[in-house]
């Protein structure tokens, strides 16, 4: 035993295939050398035309080779994390810190209770010591819709959580359980329990869905909890006081599973809203929960998840606490993220949404340079790092007792919803630190990853914590709309932390390494890449139409670094790509939304970010869809893309690509007319004709959407006449 307590609870290996990717760097690193000696080289005079289009393909060139650099920089550390949940289990078994867990929701229409519920069952039914569990649903929507579904969560957690433990069922959302389980005919003890559980929960979440749809709560069933009497007091989901209900009050005796063993504490929380009043969003109902659950639970780690990302992997609190409680390097540790994994991923990822490369190449790159941003989900914090303290070398935490095993509360429920009342009031955080110094920072549509910055500039490090089987899955979005909007949010917030005080560069200075501070910018730069990737998108083909060579022919020996970097990058992406599980058209379809995401989602989300310099804009937060209809489900399970709505993003993704296939078409009227079609080796526009050409290929179901289909998906016809117009008008002032 003595020997064991020395060993640690996690290990931390390096990842394999460095040497090649050093080859790789360094040869692509000489290929884009020779290209900015070309480029300097071959620079047009002044009195010749295209002098200032050659430069400014230049300088798209140097950021794209700048950001190849950063994320090429990240690649240098990979590390992956494997834990020993025996040891822990061995040495601290009976000292297990407790956990207070988030489940954050907004609108119970976007956001259906039943949906809800699932993700609060299946964190309730963690393999984790009850009574050190307590879990939270913040629900800014201040639905009694919600209130009710909760209402029967609680109900039914009753034979839900011992049925899990029993058998050891994963993952334990019944949803996904009862989605992807067949029925155990093999075990008869199993198979009985299992239909009879199945049917309570279709029951319940048919009474759910069906309370939903209706929209209001009977009077009969609003009598079986007092909790339903604050609505009367309710004038409107932006306009009400805290609402807090202690449903399952887990230091009660009584609250017991139908096997006697005793249940997670579950709490229901509408905090106060006034329309005078800025709520900030989900980092305000965080910090709401944060001081609840001080008085209510106080636990030392809190884990905080979207109310779509059910757990999948029973066994990740023990995971995170394993990092936490490593004798060696755990009172360092800050935060354990985990990847944002999804359910309902087609098998060749139509939208991109897996980010296969993030999660298996990005954030074990940061995790090797101090530890990976927060992305607001599925991450076990370290309750002193979101209550603003900072790390130093002194810092020991107790786990086995001190300020939170120690904590007794003997406060009746009932009193104790009415002692947290003021804590989530409107009024609480003025003049105070909570937003600023403490808890999660306001003022960023990305406030997690604002937060985790500031938690790593305090000295903090972070773990990303990858296992074979996801701790989370949660839901994609189906439509590319719903995709594009969600990515535009993700991009403003994070070039606004760029271009704010709170830039890694400036509050990051001799806080964290450079490295890590590089590390960040692959994302807080996604933004301006916009500009030079339109630039590549238009001007190159415009220049084509108008008989102006840009590139060097193919008979040229400058051709070969172009060719070299083109091939060898777009080659070991693909292999990435592959080697990480996906397949070709997967990585086809990855490269369209690359595409898209730049010229549409990062555009808006750039220009949005110098209004809001200006003042001219203000932060709004927009809840991506968590259900859809059925021909839209049904043309997603296709891998059909989804343009039937009227959107910005649209106008300018229908213009790209009939830009580039007008000029596509001229310049092959240009070899032609000028017979130069069996000499194309030594044609000055040869590549420009394939780049013009590559761009036609990628947005083909942008044609089929604009011109071929018939269904609910296509452009609508206002897309398609505007983008017909702005494409021709672009043709034209590049003739004449």
């Amino acid at each position: 035993m003595e020997i064991n307590d020395h060993l640690p609870l996690f290990v931390t290996k390096s990842a394999k295939g460095r040497i090649p990717l050093q080859i790789y760097a360094f040869s692509i690193l000489v290929g884009i050398c020779l290209i900015f000696v070309y480029r300097v080289s071959y620079i047009p005079a002044k009195e010749e035309a295209g002098r200032w289009v050659w430069i400014g393909l230049f300088l798209s060139e140097l950021w794209f080779s700048f950001y190849w650099f950063i994320t090429t920089v990240l690649r240098w550390n990979l590390i992956c994390r494997s834990t020993f949940k025996d040891r822990l289990s061995l040495r601290h078994e009976k000292a297990l810190p407790g956990i207070d867990i988030f489940v954050c929701t907004a609108d119970p229409m976007i956001e259906p209770p039943s949906m809800v519920i699932n993700t609060v069952l299946s964190v309730m039914a963690y393999d984790y010591p009850p009574e050190k569990l307590s879990v939270y649903l913040s629900d800014d929507g201040g639905s009694d819709l919600t209130f009710y579904a909760m209402v029967e969560a609680s109900r039914f957690s009753k034979i839900w959580l011992p049925f899990c433990k029993k058998f050891k069922v994963e993952p334990r959302s019944p949803e996904a359980y009862f989605r992807t389980a067949a029925e155990p005919l093999e075990d008869p003890a199993m198979a009985k329990a299992w239909s009879s559980i199945k049917t309570s929960y279709e029951d319940m979440k048919k009474r759910i869905e069906t309370t939903t749809k209706r929209g209001q709560i009977s009077e009969e069933v609003r009598k079986e909890h007092k909790g339903f009497s604050e609505w009367n007091k309710v004038s409107s989901r932006r306009d009400h006081q805290t609402i807090i209900q202690i449903l399952i009050n887990g230091k009660d005796p009584k609250a017991v599973d139908i096997d006697g063993q005793p249940l997670p504490t579950l709490v229901y929380l509408a905090r106060e809203k006034k329309p005078q009043y800025h709520h900030n969003f989900k980092a305000g109902a965080m910090n709401a929960l944060i001081r609840v659950s001080s008085l209510i639970s106080n636990g030392p780690i809190i884990l905080n998840v979207d109310c779509d990302m059910y757990s999948n992997n029973s066994d990740s609190a023990r995971d995170a606490v394993c990092f936490f409680m490593d004798e060696e390097n755990g009172h360092e540790i800050g935060f354990v993220q985990f990847p944002q994994a999804f359910a309902n991923i087609t098998k060749n990822d139509v939208y991109g949404s897996s980010m296969k490369v993030a999660k298996e190449v990005e954030n074990p790159g940061f995790d090797g340079h101090g530890g990976p941003l927060y992305i607001g989900t599925g991450c076990f914090h370290r309750r002193d790092t979101l209550c603003g303290h900072k790390y130093g070398k002194e810092f020991k935490a107790d786990w086995k007792g001190g300020k939170w095993n120690d904590r007794k509360v003997e406060e009746s429920a009932s009193v104790l919803e009415e002692t947290c009342k003021v804590l989530a009031s409107c009024t609480y955080e003025n003049n105070t630190q909570w937003g600023k110094e403490m808890g999660l920072k306001y003022g960023c549509a990305v406030e997690d990853v604002l937060t985790g910055l500031a938690i790593h500039c305090r000295g903090w490090r972070s773990i990303y914590f990858n296992p074979e089987r996801k701790g989370f899955l949660g839901v994609a979005p189906t439509t590319l709309l719903q995709s594009l909007v969600q990515l535009k949010r993700w991009s403003e917030g994070d070039f606004q932390i760029f271009a704010s005080r709170y830039c890694p560069f400036v509050h990051g200075y001799k806080k964290t390494p450079l490295k890590h501070q590089l590390s960040y910018c692959i994302y807080l730069l996604w933004a301006p890449t916009c500009l030079p990737t339109l630039y590549y998108v238009v001007v190159p083909s415009l220049c084509l139409l108008r008989g102006i060579s840009l590139f060097p022919e193919i008979s040229n020996p400058w051709i070969l670094p172009f060719a070299f970097v083109i091939s060898v990058h777009r080659a070991y992406c693909l292999g990435e790509y592959i080697w990480l599980g996906g397949t070709f058209l997967g990585w086809w379809n990855d490269q369209r939304m690359w595409l898209f995401k730049r010229t549409s989602s990062f555009f808006f989300g750039f220009f949005d970010n110098i209004l809001k310099l200006l003042g001219f804009t203000t932060s709004a937060f927009v809840v991506t869809a968590k259900v859809a209809d059925d021909d839209v489900s049904q043309r997603y399970e296709e891998e059909l893309m989804e343009f039937g709505a009227s959107s910005p993003m649209f106008t300018i993704i229908a213009t790209l690509a009939l830009l580039n296939v007008f000029c596509l078409v001229g310049g092959m009227k240009r070899v032609i007319m000028q017979k130069e079609m069996q000499n194309l080796l030594s044609h000055p526009f040869a590549l420009q004709i394939l780049l013009c050409g590559v761009l036609v290929i990628i947005n083909l179901p942008v044609y089929q959407g604009l011109f071929l289909r018939k269904d609910n998906g296509r452009m609508p016809t206002s897309i398609t006449q505007r983008s017909i117009t702005f494409a021709l008008l672009a043709c034209a002032f590049a003739l004449y």
